[in-house]
């Protein structure tokens, strides 16, 4: 089955100008949101947030989503903030700076929502991806690049240090790749990125849509009752030392093992028969 948009989203469908940035198509479970402002490079600017946002929040109320795919139409996955759109408030009276707040505080509240979305997020990159771009990138739980894919935090450049990009990377690359990224501002290839733990997997421009979409159909066939208590579960006990990561997760597979789909799953399997998913 292949729709424009959800039901459900339908009923929250984007305003006209967001939908002018931001496309979205469900299929089988994969919803794919695809950034389409090339002229400005894909920016995260006020509005692309925001129809990120709203796609994000109504995929995580869809049934009919199972996974999330974030892609990208022209040269560059994202550039980052508008650059222009933050310049154009150093006239206010205090210089942007309550402006600035609200658009870091828009921005991490994105990011956040990419990590705790209760459905996997794939990034498919075939262009450029910097500052708060790569930042999207490194948020997402999986990512796939084209060969020509090209990562960067060039703040230091313009004297502006990919602060927020860096909280991202942190959880994503070892600490000296995460440093050598964010004080050289350097772009890195899709191979480093790739050795440096940014992507997962790299492989030509012409398989870069089918391998992304393998990858999004092999999760989408999985229980998402499982996958949504996977995921939380992953991302909160990294956070934890080793023993209170061993206690909590214990707690996390003891109530996992009581829901529907692992009683299903699990008798499915001694059965030799596929499983039924239920959702619960």
């Amino acid at each position: 089955m292949s729709i424009s948009v959800s039901s459900a989203a339908a009923a929250a469908a984007p305003a006209p100008a967001a939908a002018a940035i931001l496309r979205e198509h469900l299929a089988d479970g994969v919803l794919r949101l695809t950034l389409d402002h090339a002229e400005r490079r894909n920016a995260l600017s006020e509005a692309m947030m925001a129809a990120l946002q709203a796609a994000l929040d109504r995929a995580a109320a869809d049934p009919a989503v199972r996974v999330v795919v974030i892609g990208h139409a022209g040269p560059a996955f994202s550039a980052g903030h508008d650059l222009k759109e933050l310049t154009a408030r150093r006239t206010d009276a205090d210089r942007g700076r309550a402006y600035f707040e609200t658009v870091m505080k828009t921005c991490a509240r994105l990011m956040t929502s990419v990590v705790r979305l209760p459905k996997p997020v794939i990034a498919e990159i075939s262009g450029l991806a910097t500052a708060a771009g790569c930042q999207l990138v490194a948020s997402c739980d999986l990512a796939v690049a084209g060969e020509g894919a090209r990562f960067a935090t060039p703040g230091v450049h313009i004297g502006l240090f990919c602060s927020t990009p860096m909280v991202a990377l942190s959880r994503n690359l070892a600490p000296k790749h995460a440093m050598e990224m964010l004080l050289t501002g350097e772009t890195v290839d899709a191979a480093t990125a790739l050795r440096f733990g940014l992507v997962n997997r790299v492989v030509p421009a012409a398989e870069l849509s089918a391998e992304t979409g393998r990858l999004a159909a092999t999760i989408a066939a999985k229980s998402p009752a499982t996958l949504k208590i996977g995921k939380e579960a992953f991302y909160r006990q990294v956070e934890m030392d080793l023993d209170a990561a061993y206690a909590y997760t214990a707690g996390v597979m003891v109530d996992n093992m009581l829901i529907r789909d692992a009683e299903e799953g699990i008798g499915a399997f001694i059965e030799k028969r596929p499983p039924q998913w239920r959702g619960a």
